[in-house]
């Protein structure tokens, strides 16, 4: 059935191997991506070749098999358009270039769509032609319609556009990010060098607004073409565009825009990313790279010594199939101006770089397992959210960024159905089903985040499970907490950036599925339903204090109809760490 091959495809959540006892000899070895581990960092923007210890040079970060099959260097993160995006004061009468837009409101019933003070001397210096172009293509100025005339030569602009803003009544921020989507498509339709946009009056747009509308512009201007052989043809290439003048923009909402996109752009570039790109060493030098670029970061990575010496079965019992390394990272963002900070967060993403489900291998019609590069879209919402709140720096407020990187793969060493992994916290745990291996990574990162100390808030974020989907569809996250206050905050944030959050219930009816016979717990639910209840209900096991919530991602972080990898999580994540330093 679907709901099964949902199920069973548990969104990147394999139930993983199990993670025997730690052996009398421990080797402990840390490693802050020194040069013996990374030869060069991961650019946001840039190239990384990397060395390992093992001696074995590669390519896109990548393990030997990849180079094999010819991967090659590529940057984590889509590139932020080129294009200047710049807020001006200039009168739209006044401005010239190629192309103006001018937003208007939907008229309503029996009415006429009326222009504003503005838009009307624009107009009047146009000798009508905005009013005239309203009128010739019956403009209703629904959202997200767009119409373009052609000015004859001479004039200060060659074309003008209007677009749709739909009814005011019902404007929200879904509706700031449709009137920026649009800004950018009539700017890869147009081809203008120059273009200018005016912003809405009658209402005006407020700064959040704006800003999820510059957002939008930014994101829907910046292509990802990392992967195309040739990123300079006519279907590849970015707009031509140069610079976009945005007429009475809140210069700060703008700048906000800019450090979210960023982010979003990160977190859609490594989980669009191949695994043979995308690999846990290429997510550590990914972090590096934030860390030293951005003032008060630091960054620390465990490598597979240390994890044993700190009792992470659950972890390494996943990851121990693999070809490639694990990765622990944690990276810090400290409150500015240093001393103890008010708040303290920490953020957890399951990073499986690629999930074939190991010996309870994703087969068959709905397995998806050709996406499943996108299981790591938890630490990629999570390093993006680093990336955007490096550069807004909330006051007050110390950020930890959690991601235990591993694949979940089949060979002679991987975990078997059946096995016993230990946890960092001593538990033992039954692996049901090596396809449920999300919440065995997250459980040990859980425990390390709470073990930091003093911890107000810890949020994991993952593609956990394919019964979300079932219960949600593809647009809503859901999300468990076990503090209502928690709660509020993230759906707030949530809502004040259109990201869909839906709080589901973390139901102590269910708890008791996820008992063993034989150890502990067991990493799988009952049949039946509820599958994402039951991996919640997991995760809290890992959690003792801290007020705790689990964003199951496993919808919204990929849609084919968009493009792909969506960047969910980065707003929410970003809002979520300003509202508590507020």
């Amino acid at each position: 059935s679907l709901y099964m091959a949902f199920f069973a495809l548990s969104c990147a959540e394999p139930l993983f191997p199990a993670m025997y006892k730690l052996r009398s000899r421990v080797f402990s070895v840390s490693l802050l991506l020194s040069s013996n581990s990374v030869a060069q960092g991961y650019s946001l923007g840039g190239s990384l070749p990397h060395r390992f210890s093992r001696g074995v040079a590669l390519r896109g970060g990548a393990s030997p098999r990849a180079a094999a099959a010819g991967a090659q260097e590529a940057a984590t993160a889509v590139p932020l358009t080129s294009a200047s995006l710049a807020a001006s004061d200039a009168a739209a009468s006044d401005w010239t270039g190629d192309m103006m837009v001018v937003p208007v409101w939907e008229a309503k019933e029996g009415e006429s769509i009326a222009l504003g003070a503005e838009a009307a001397a624009l107009d009047a210096a146009l000798s009508g032609a905005v009013a005239d172009l309203i009128a010739d293509s019956e403009f209703k100025g629904k959202a997200g319609s767009s119409a373009v005339v052609s000015l004859p030569r001479g004039g200060n602009v060659r074309k003008v556009a209007v677009v749709g803003m739909g009814l005011s009544t019902d404007f929200k921020i879904s509706g700031a990010r449709k009137f920026g989507a649009t800004l950018a498509t009539l700017a890869t339709e147009q081809k203008p060098k120059q273009a200018a946009a005016l912003l809405p009056t009658g209402p005006a747009l407020a700064a959040d607004t704006q800003q999820a509308a510059f957002e939008a512009a930014m994101l829907g201007l910046s292509p990802d073409t990392r992967y195309k052989s040739d990123a300079d043809s006519d279907e590849n290439k970015p707009p031509p565009l140069q610079a976009l003048a945005l007429l009475g923009a809140d210069a700060g909402a703008l700048a906000r825009a800019r450090s979210f996109s960023a982010g979003v752009l990160l977190t859609r570039g490594l989980v669009a990313s191949p695994a043979n790109y995308a690999t846990p060493t290429s997510l550590a030098a990914c972090a590096k790279e934030i860390a030293d670029r951005f003032e008060g970061m630091t960054l620390t990575v465990l490598e597979r010594a240390e994890c044993e010496a700190r009792g992470m079965g659950a972890y390494l019992g996943v990851s121990q199939g693999a070809v490639e390394p694990p990765k622990f990272i944690h990276l810090c963002l400290s409150a500015p101006g240093g001393g103890k900070p008010a708040k303290k967060i920490a953020y957890v993403g399951k990073g499986l770089t690629f999930d074939s489900g190991g010996y309870n291998i994703k087969a068959g019609a709905g397995s998806m397992i050709e996406k499943m590069k996108f299981d790591m879209g938890g630490a990629g919402a999570v390093l993006g959210a680093a990336r955007t709140l490096a550069e807004v720096r909330p006051a007050g407020v110390e950020v930890h960024f959690i991601v235990a990187s591993c694949e979940n793969m089949v060979s002679a060493e991987a975990m078997r159905p059946g096995d016993i992994l230990t946890a960092s916290n001593k538990k033992t745990i039954e692996v049901l089903n090596t396809d449920a291996e999300g919440r065995l990574t997250l459980a040990d990162a859980l425990v390390y985040a709470e073990a930091l100390g003093e911890v107000d808030t810890i949020v994991d974020v993952a593609t956990l499970t394919g019964a979300c989907i079932v219960a949600l569809g593809p647009d809503y996250a859901g999300m468990w907490s076990s503090d209502e206050a928690l709660s509020k905050a993230l759906l707030d944030a949530a809502a004040s950036h259109g990201e869909l959050l839906w709080q589901m219930p973390l139901a102590p009816e269910y708890r008791e599925q996820i008992n063993s016979k034989i150890a502990d717990l067991a990493n799988l639910g009952a049949p039946g339903g509820g599958g994402s209840i039951t991996a919640a209900l997991f995760l809290n096991e890992f959690v003792k204090e801290s007020a705790w919530a689990h964003l199951d991602i496993a919808g919204p972080v990929w849609n084919d109809k968009a493009g792909g990898a969506t960047g969910y999580g980065v707003r929410t994540l970003a809002a979520y760490a300003e509202a508590v330093a507020a």
